[in-house]
């Protein structure tokens, strides 16, 4: 039985990306074309990334059940993680790098600055460096939330030999206190301060609601509801409280995780702490459900169909006639069937074959994760 709304939450939330970058899309066809364009701000479009945050979070504690103080543990959790979260990461990356270096005024680089070895090994290793032009960003920027996770995954594997609520009061501890250094050392190495970020507190969020849905909390419809109402209700404030660029950018402080962090555990709280339930019989439900599926992909690859879709618009002169709002509803539109094919034709067949090649030998195994990881 899968979360259902969960799966269909992380397809939201890939959308809310897709959506905050098909804009800047959509304001350079604006200027290109002497349009006017107002990017909305119905709402903190960013947000997507605290809910994948959140998820993340749920999603590790609770479905990690047939590993929790189970011998090699830590190594099928790593080893999973790995086949799950790299081979399209590396594959998208590498596809960056080469359209960097071809077509660099495509994608507004330059390519020949991104090669510094040590820089592109870091961006493959998950390392945060620093680019060129200084800013703390892997070679694919949006790896930047990947190296959040990996970092989370490593932490949350040294508790695995502990029970479910020991690995997860580990869990919280570490993330509080490397909240309280980043807060309180000033001149932290890079890579420390980084994955010291405030931010990662939206793994801890998670994390607590995993551990009360293992724990056996459910909640009534209205009380789900009434939740993400509130979730709803504050994203969609979020954005007239501070200027995105205080509570949003790559260093919100404790503003991004309370601001945007905090209605993303709503809307996780919502979709979660109900009952699991089979495959959902309406068509609409279940297309959401495999964009859930394909959730990764789309946030992986959105970028290259809108950026693709952009110069197709401009180049054959459509742009002027649909105007930048049709022009978005086309390129994040294209963003969805986009990502279920490379889900099915290129993501689920490089993780089965990266899982086979990295998991412990079936005796060996402690036993499966969910497959909701």
């Amino acid at each position: 039985m899968k979360l259902v709304l969960v799966q269909i939450l992380r397809a939201v939330a890939a959308w809310l990306v897709a959506m905050h970058h098909g804009q800047h899309e959509a304001a350079t066809i604006a200027a290109r074309t002497g349009q006017a364009f107002v990017p909305s701000a119905f709402l903190p479009w960013p947000a997507g990334v605290d809910v994948f945050f959140v998820i993340s979070g749920f999603i590790i504690v609770y479905a990690a059940g047939p590993l929790y103080g189970r011998p090699g543990a830590r190594a099928r959790f790593l080893a999973h993680r790995i086949a799950r979260v790299v081979p399209l990461y590396w594959l998208v990356t590498l596809l960056y790098l080469g359209l960097a270096l071809a077509l660099p005024g495509l994608l507004g680089t330059d390519g020949a600055a991104l090669l510094e070895p040590g820089y592109v090994a870091a961006s493959f290793l998950f390392w945060p460096a620093l680019r060129p032009d200084g800013t703390p960003q892997p070679l694919y920027t949006l790896g930047w939330t990947l190296n959040c996770e990996m970092f989370f995954y490593v932490l949350f594997a040294l508790g695995l030999g502990a029970s479910r609520r020991g690995a997860v009061a580990w869990v919280l501890a570490a993330l509080a206190a490397l909240v309280l250094a980043h807060a309180l050392v000033p001149g932290l190495p890079l890579p420390l301060a980084f994955w010291t970020n405030p931010i990662i507190l939206e793994f801890a969020l998670g994390a607590a609601l995993g551990l009360a849905r293992a724990e056996g909390l459910i909640l009534p419809g209205p009380a789900r509801l009434g939740l993400g109402l509130a979730g709803l209700a504050l994203l969609a404030a979020a954005g007239r409280v501070l200027p995105p660029e205080q509570a949003f950018g790559a260093d919100g402080g404790f503003l991004r995780p309370l601001v945007l962090g905090v209605p993303a555990a709503l809307l996780v709280a919502a979709a979660a702490l109900g009952r699991p339930r089979a495959e959902p019989e309406h068509p609409l439900l279940r297309w959401a459900g495999a964009l859930g599926d394909a959730s990764y992909a789309l946030y992986l690859v959105h970028p290259f169909v809108l950026r693709a879709a952009r110069e197709a618009l401009l180049r054959s002169g459509v742009a002027p006639l649909l105007g930048p709002w049709g022009c978005l509803a086309l390129m994040v539109g294209l963003s969805l069937p986009a990502a279920v094919i490379v889900y099915r034709l290129v993501e689920r067949p490089l993780t089965a074959r990266a899982r086979a090649l990295l998991e412990p030998a079936p005796a060996t195994r402690p036993g499966r994760l969910r497959k909701t990881v």
